[in-house]
């Protein structure tokens, strides 16, 4: 940084080499686009090993790329001061323990108070300018869906981790309430599962006439028994939308407080499209378990949360729902 003005510089990585150098920057620069960052080097602001840089020029391996940002960021996500509970940190990942009701990302009629908003906030804090570093959503969680998610803090992380997760190396367990008590200790759920029929239909299905169906497979463990539910752990082997809420709910046992999934297929009303519905509530299915090979410094991490406080108050509003039928 210099001056009122940021100046950043980045070193070529070998996997970037051959780049143009406003794609390359704008895998850096998050927040800017590439129309933007392009328009700056024509504006002779942007140099290649200290020689200025022209907009068609590509930059390789080891070569020392500089910009000075006298625009801001064009599109930088807007602050959310939400708390979030950060699990760990570090210069790389920022792992956190996602609260029930969050979006993890904007998308359709959630474009602010996500947790992305929440995270750019966070990282504003550790710069010098706005917008510097941009939070990079790695996986997701359901909205209603409680626990632990880790979002990474610069490109290269993103990009390893990302290609770590889609080759399945990681270790995600969730708990979850469910209604009644299964008829089994363990079980591997093997069901395809694909879009619920109907043009318009958000939700998923274990149905046969389910469209563009995938495989899938959950494997449930009962941990304890109650009254009219049960605590049970998921672990999951692949990572279809709604995977663990639609096996449960083909199996006879929904989630507790879930709004959409019913038993054996059923579907109990239509989800809203006008955005934030106030009456949602949120289903007792948390993220519990998360683990990963860290990829920057290639070591396996684990990390662990209890479910919140409003995850077992689900069991109580159940029990009672069960005492006045």
């Amino acid at each position: 940084m210099t001056g009122l003005l940021p100046e950043v510089e980045f070193l070529v990585e070998p996997y970037l080499s051959g780049s143009r150098i406003d794609s390359f920057l704008a895998k850096h620069l998050r927040n800017y686009t590439t129309w933007r960052l392009h328009r700056l080097v024509a504006e002779n602001l942007a140099w290649i090993d200290d020689q200025p840089a022209e907009p068609p020029d590509r930059v390789f391996t080891g070569q020392r790329v500089r910009i000075r940002l006298v625009e801001p960021p064009d599109k930088l996500l807007e602050p959310c001061h939400t708390q979030v509970r950060i699990v760990y940190e570090d210069p790389w990942l920022v792992v956190v323990d996602k609260p029930a009701g969050l979006v993890a990302h904007p998308v359709g009629d959630f474009q602010e108070g996500t947790l992305s908003n929440v995270l750019q906030s966070h990282l504003d804090r550790q710069t010098a300018f706005r917008g510097m570093l941009r939070p990079g959503v790695v996986h997701r969680l359901d909205r209603m869906t409680s626990g632990l998610l880790v979002t990474a803090k610069e490109h290269l992380s993103h990009r390893l981790l990302s290609i770590d997760f889609q080759q399945g190396k990681l270790a995600k367990a969730y708990v979850a309430l469910v209604e009644g008590s299964p008829d089994f200790e363990t079980r591997m759920i093997e069901l395809p599962i694909g879009q619920r029929p109907g043009s318009n239909s958000v939700l998923m299905s274990a149905q046969a006439d389910a469209r563009n169906r995938r495989p899938a497979r959950t494997r449930v463990t009962v941990v304890e028994r109650n009254e009219g539910y049960s605590l049970v752990e998921c672990v999951l082997f692949t990572g279809r939308n709604h995977q663990i809420r639609v096996h449960l709910a083909q199996l006879g046992h929904p989630v507790l407080g879930d709004e959409y999934y019913g038993p054996f297929g059923t579907i109990r009303k239509a989800p809203r499209f006008d955005g934030d519905d106030p009456t949602e509530q949120r289903h007792a299915l948390h993220a519990a378990s998360l683990g990963f090979l860290h990829p920057i410094l290639r070591e396996w991490m684990t990390f662990h949360t209890p479910p919140p406080e409003d995850f077992h108050t689900l069991a109580l509003t159940h029990r009672s729902g069960e005492d006045s039928a």
